[in-house]
């Protein structure tokens, strides 16, 4: 695992300048939110959307097995099957 310690300064706002090699590795930049954790041990900061899909899988799991859905090409089947139907409804509801 690549590990990079650094140090941030608390400004009397409560802001810190996350040090560059850290935003690079989080794929972060001017602007843009990060998700801040505290585990009540440590805090870690992850790129939002990163932690969105951990979660997501997190609470999906087996999900998939319930509904007869046995190996990942059957959900990816699934999912397609599930795409072109929202489609095929989106085109029939707005016929231009």
């Amino acid at each position: 695992m690549d590990m990079i310690v650094d140090m941030a300064k608390v400004m009397p706002k409560g802001q810190i300048t996350i040090p560059k090699e850290i935003r690079d590795k989080l794929g972060v930049g001017p602007g843009d939110k990060v998700m801040v954790i505290w585990d009540g041990e440590r805090v870690s900061m992850m790129n939002p959307a990163v932690y969105a899909m951990q979660w997501l899988s997190k609470e999906l799991e087996g999900e998939a097995e319930k509904v007869g859905l046995g190996t990942e090409e059957e959900v990816i089947t699934f999912c397609k099957k599930i795409r072109k139907e929202v489609g095929e409804r989106r085109r029939n509801a707005n016929p231009d």
